[in-house]
């Protein structure tokens, strides 16, 4: 920069020459000078306020975007955390109805690769392979001396895996804590529970979210974190749901069956105690969905609940229920069961020929398919689909877990008069064992409807009426006389006074429509005590075989009512149920008064 001198020599000469004053030419530079200057400053504020109005106008459009990106965001709780555990893992245990451990959480590790840091990348994969045999060495080498910068090698290890792990001694193997979900009793209640897996993962933490089951039905509950101290109650009872998976499971490999369920329901709340279905699956190693073949094949499905099944002779009791209740027969009116009856080019039959008449209540306990479509017609198509609507069998059932909207019962497309003769005695309407419960439930409690559940304390208060307490009554009584007389023999258990009805409906084919004529579903629901009902048990098996004898028998009778006995046998102690002995009737007896004595 140069610098003009305010009294130039040349010019003051000149100045002083010509009789000027010198001054004026000091002054004059003096003007230009600050001119000059102020020229300078203005310039340097007009380029600061430039910047910062830039700057401004940055920042409030940074604060203008965010908020229109929040304001169309899906609201959510605000979630505390911690530089590098953005992740929540904390999920609630799950217990039983006496707070004995389902499921709960498990602090494990695991194991990624940051092959930059690898000092030996070939060995390592060859050692990672020993350790855990489904990885694959080519694969590990491959990523280990490629240009990747991460990758995960197992999501969770076992103790033993980490310390294996540890002794490889690679610095490129590197560790992340993190939380799994875990069930201490295997393949118990794998069903009801359903499992969990891994949702956002970090190499520090990794969110654990549901994706069967209860773990997915109240996944939100599980997972917030002002309730993850508080366990999730089931009314599942550990020790009852044992014995029921065990004699299941022994039933249906002794019957030679493809698979089973069983449910047992309290009649007053619709709680459950036990729901099993088999095969099942250990949700600690849960297996992946089928591709291909029939769903019901897998064993993750949920035959107690998703199965849909024509449930046989055990819709007689529905049948007949509903005409007590009407006043259209008592225990005593006798039914035409002369046969075959015929209903244009169709004919019922009955198993066995039981004569040209039976009593209702004998209808019942000798399980006659053309005394109850008799009986289903003095009802009429009307009042039978309103009387089964009432019971639930309609829709699919309220139980707390995602699969139970999959149990929707199948109903005819045209209910003719035929629909309501042959839904009578359960063919041409299918729903699940859970389905069967509740409408025996609601006849066993007295007449009210019952909604199942698996939480405890879930009950909801007497639903509507469907029948009068009379009616329940005569029917418990009838169901009594199955076991004791009827189809139902091999379902006595002594001191526990059980009731029941059998049911055996043929198998539809998956293709090209009819029925197998050796395959069938095999069901018995049972009440117990039956004079004083307090619980419901349902035990269905699918293409039962008994061989014991010279020849196979499929009936229920001699296939699900074994089952269910043994697994009454077994739970009414854990129940709390003492024998006792069942009271006589009162018919025959003289009541007299110590006074007269």
């Amino acid at each position: 920069m140069i610098r003009t001198p305010l009294r130039p020599l040349a010019r003051i000469l000149s100045a002083r020459d010509k009789g000027e004053n010198p001054d004026v030419i000091e002054r004059e530079n003096i003007r230009l000078r600050h001119e000059e200057m102020r020229d300078r400053a203005r310039l340097r504020a007009e380029g600061r306020l430039l910047v910062l109005g830039v700057f401004f106008f940055c920042a409030f459009a940074t604060i203008g975007a965010r908020m229109g990106l929040l304001a169309n965001a899906e609201p959510a709780e605000p979630r505390a955390g911690v530089a590098g555990a953005e992740i929540v893992a904390q999920r609630a245990d799950i217990v039983d109805r006496k707070g004995r451990i389902l499921a709960t959480n498990f602090e494990t590790h695991s194991l990624y690769a940051q092959p930059q840091q690898m000092v030996e990348p070939e060995r390592a994969a060859q050692a990672l392979a020993d350790i855990f045999p489904d990885l694959d060495v080519a694969r590990l080498t491959k990523d280990f001396t490629g240009k990747r910068k991460f990758l995960w090698v197992k999501k969770k290890l076992s103790p033993e895996q980490m310390q294996a792990v540890h002794d490889i001694g690679e610095p490129g193997l590197l560790f992340g804590p993190r939380e799994m979900r875990l069930y201490p009793n295997g393949k118990l209640a794998a069903h009801i529970l359903g499992g969990a897996s891994f949702g956002r993962e970090g190499v520090h933490a990794a969110e654990v979210i549901g994706v069967a089951g209860i773990e997915k039905q109240f996944d939100d509950r599980l997972r917030d974190p002002g309730r993850a101290h508080l366990p999730l109650e089931l009314s599942i009872d550990l020790s009852v749901q044992s014995a029921t998976e065990r004699v299941l499971e022994g039933g249906m490999m002794l019957m030679n069956a493809k698979g089973a369920a069983a449910v047992l329901m309290e009649v007053q709340t619709g709680e459950v105690l036990a729901m099993a279905s088999l095969p099942d699956f250990d949700p600690n190693d849960r297996p992946a969905p089928p591709v291909e073949g029939s769903p019901s094949d897998s064993p993750l499905f949920n035959r107690a609940v998703q199965g849909v099944y024509e449930l046989g002779s055990t819709f007689k009791t529905f049948a007949i229920a509903q005409a007590l209740d009407l006043g259209i027969v008592n225990p005593s009116t006798m039914i035409d069961t002369k046969g075959p009856l015929r209903w244009g080019k169709h004919r019922i039959r009955d198993f066995h020929n039981y004569g040209p008449e039976l009593s209702t209540a004998m209808v019942l306990i000798k399980s006659s398919n053309i005394g109850t479509a008799r009986i289903a017609q003095m009802i009429g198509t009307a009042r039978q689909k309103a009387f089964l609507q009432k019971l639930g069998f309609f829709e699919p059932t309220a139980l707390e877990i995602v699969e139970a909207k999959g149990g929707k019962p199948l109903l005819p497309p045209k209910w003719s008069e035929l629909s309501t003769m042959t839904i009578s005695y359960g063919h041409g309407l299918s729903s699940s064992p859970l389905h069967l419960a509740a409408g025996f439930a609601t006849l066993a409690n007295g007449g009210r409807v019952v909604t199942p559940t698996v939480l405890k304390g879930g009950g909801n208060a007497a639903g509507e009426r469907v029948v009068s307490e009379r009616t329940a009554a005569q029917v418990m009584t009838m169901l009594r006389a199955v076991v004791t007389e009827g189809t139902a023999t091999f379902g006595e258990v002594e001191g526990y006074a059980v009731g029941g009805k059998t049911g055996t409906a043929d198998k539809p084919k998956e293709r090209g429509g009819g029925y197998y004529d050796d395959k069938v579903i095999a069901t018995f629901a049972s009440v117990f005590p039956a004079h004083n009902p307090r619980y419901v048990l349902v035990v269905t098996l699918d293409e039962p075989v008994e061989t014991s004898g010279s020849e196979p028998r499929r009936t229920a009778g001699w296939t699900a009512v074994p089952v269910a006995a043994e697994i009454t046998r077994r739970v009414a102690p854990l129940l709390g149920l003492r024998p006792e002995i069942e009271p006589a009737p009162l018919s025959g007896i003289t009541l007299t008064s110590s006074a007269n004595q």
